[in-house]
């Protein structure tokens, strides 16, 4: 496919030194793949719609970039988006969005994907399409004049209030998919196949939704009914899974940013997939079953990582890297094989018992960083309704475990506005904290016992046991907060901060919105919310007035509880987890029942595993639902 682009990249040389942290912007850096795009079949650019700091972190990108540029007759290029001085700068010399590695024009692209890791970036996509000269509506892309528009991660899995900006959803893990959907992509166009004809190819493919094939129908009462499938379109698009993760493409080479980036280290992947079951966690329930990669795999894959990269950090990423199989085993490998070159290695997620404290002291025998602990919930009753499966017992063996190894600076995560919650619930994170504060003030220690304790405010999420669960008002949030602050204001030693609760809010109504929420999104953008997961960006008042220009009260979708019976706006989405199994685990939350670790113990029935065609040693065990 012959191309003639122009590089925007003198142009943004200029520039540079006009703006703050230019190193972001730079591109070209070590390890990054840059290909001649007059010997491409189709190039890709994956827009990450959040600053360069917080985009280089994340693996998943990584891993597509490895997919993709393995395959030599594609590029997958990378796009963040542009801090406000630049963007300003960009919108006055009439830069469009370029991406990082040929500093070409994202709108001359053939492919534009874009991740969806949080509803609160909603609008920087909105944003990054503007700037790319890209038409915000699907509507307004019927044929080949711009690119095809694309969006997978999280929230893809509640699709609808971004159904009206894109062509279609890659729906579950991408590595596959991705290049299913570039060889179609480049055999319709060889072929001169419209549009429209390749749409109707694309959702033939497992893990494909294309939107325009699937119509919203409301009662006159405004109740969603049906989400109808056009004839030739699969009722329900299933999501898409990597079975053999040992097999995987997995990024060794990984690029080394000029710039700071949020988790500066070399990364391994040691599983996917959590066997924990936290009501709350949708994570939990959309990367299921847990697989891993044998300990032979990931110990070449951290050689080569750090060969290429000359990092002294390597990452050990998952949901709950601590309930890998081999955790403790690989650790010591991982150690004595790069420990004398002054390699460290870390754990990103840790459970709150003993055991995960002996990790983390096993990888942080040089300087001890502060202990982060989540206990989510104050009072044993609520974390057996969100079936945390920790108990004060773990709790407190945790604490004494991390004092006696040196441990002087704890860090404790809770939410606030849970299912059944009540205030002492609230108190008992107050009571939790002085407790722990009183292990740390034993005779004969020589330092003193300092705790942070950070409070988020619930938001029910899609394809969770609790997303029938109505979020609680901002009045209620409001008062719960002002109990906390005044329980902590007396207990010395114990900081408390809470998370905003307008920005929990709409993440709430987006969290399980529908179609119509389009509207809203569109109009916020036009009065200039962006980049509203930072505090200093975000603009409650011109949510409030989008949403008044749409018609829609924002309360209607956060606080809406769900029935059994009624049609919920993802249903046509299947995570593969029977929505049975997540209503019986919501029934089961009012009873404060609690459902064991499925690795440990019976298997609970939730479907993912027979309904993949896995074999997992703990699939289909359980009774029928």
């Amino acid at each position: 496919m012959q191309k003639q682009v122009k590089s925007w990249e003198a142009e943004v040389e200029q520039i540079l030194p006009l703006v703050d942290k230019p190193a972001q912007y730079l591109g070209g850096e070590y390890n990054s793949t840059v290909k001649d795009w007059q010997e491409l079949s189709a190039t890709m650019v994956l827009l990450f719609p959040d600053l360069y700091e917080i985009g280089m972190s994340h693996l998943g990108m990584r891993v597509l970039y490895e997919a993709v540029n393995r395959r030599p007759e594609y590029a997958f290029e990378r796009s963040f988006a542009p801090a406000a001085d630049m963007e300003k700068l960009m919108r006055e010399r009439q830069i469009p969005l370029f991406s990082w590695e040929n500093y070409h024009a994202v709108r001359d692209f053939d492919v534009v994907g874009v991740t969806l890791q949080y509803e609160m970036s909603f609008t920087n996509i909105l944003n990054m399409l503007e700037l790319a000269g890209i038409p915000l509506l699907a509507a307004e892309r019927p044929d080949w004049a711009y690119p095809l528009v694309l969006a997978g991660g999280p929230c893809a899995y509640n699709p609808e209030p971004l159904c009206d900006f894109f062509d279609l959803f890659v729906i579950g893990e991408g590595e596959e998919v991705e290049l299913e959907l570039l060889d179609l992509y480049t055999e319709c166009r060889a072929q001169g196949t419209s549009k429209a004809e390749f749409l109707r190819r694309a959702c033939q493919i497992p893990g494909i939704y294309v939107p325009a094939f699937y119509q919203p129908q409301y009662d006159v009462a405004g109740k969603l009914v049906e989400v109808a499938a056009a004839d030739f379109a699969p009722r329900r698009v299933k999501k898409r899974i990597i079975k053999d993760m040992d097999a995987v493409p997995f990024p060794t080479d990984q690029i080394v940013p000029f710039a700071e980036i949020v988790h500066d280290r070399a990364v391994i992947e040691v599983m996917r997939g959590c066997n924990r079951g936290c009501r709350f966690c949708q994570a939990g329930i959309i990367y299921r079953p847990v697989r891993e990669k044998s300990p032979e795999v990931l110990a070449e894959q951290a050689a080569a990582a750090l060969s290429a990269t000359g990092y002294d950090e390597l990452g050990m990423v998952s949901l709950s890297t601590a309930d890998y199989s081999c955790v403790a085993p690989l650790i010591d490998r991982l150690l004595a094989e790069h420990a004398a070159d002054g390699v460290s290695v870390s754990l990103p997620s840790l459970r709150v018992d003993a055991m995960s404290v002996g990790l983390a002291e096993r990888i942080q025998t040089v300087r001890k960083s502060g202990m982060t602990l989540a206990p989510e919930a104050g009072t044993q009753r609520l974390r057996d309704i969100i079936n945390k499966g920790v108990n004060e017992a773990d709790i407190f063996a945790a604490v004494q475990a991390a004092l006696a190894a040196g441990w002087n600076s704890f860090k404790l995560y809770f939410m606030a506005g849970l299912p059944y919650e009540t205030d002492e619930d609230l108190l008992g994170i107050a009571a939790l904290a002085r407790q722990i504060l009183a292990l740390g003030a034993a005779p004969g220690r020589r330092r003193k016992l300092t705790i942070n304790v950070s409070v988020s405010f619930f938001v029910p999420k899609c394809d969770t046991p609790f997303q029938w669960f109505g979020q609680n008002s901002r009045e209620e949030l409001t008062r719960k907060r002002e109990l906390l602050y005044a329980a902590f204001k007396p207990i010395r030693g114990a900081r408390l901060s809470c998370h905003d609760i307008e920005l929990s809010f709409l993440e709430g109504v987006f969290s399980r919105g529908d179609r119509r929420l389009g509207r809203a999104l569109l109009e916020a953008h036009k009065l200039g919310c962006k980049f509203d997961s930072w505090h200093e960006h975000f603009n409650y008042e011109a949510w409030l007035e989008a949403f008044r220009r749409s018609g829609i009260d924002p309360a209607d979708y956060a606080g809406h509880d769900f029935a059994q019976e009624d049609v919920l706006p993802w249903d046509h989405i299947d995570c593969g987890v029977d929505k049975r199994w997540l209503w019986r685990e919501w029934q089961k939350a009012a009873a404060a029942e609690k459902t064991p670790d499925c690795r440990r113990g019976p298997c609970s029935g939730c479907g993912i595993c027979p309904s993949l065609g896995c074999d997992n040693h703990y699939a289909a065990k359980g009774e029928e639902i």
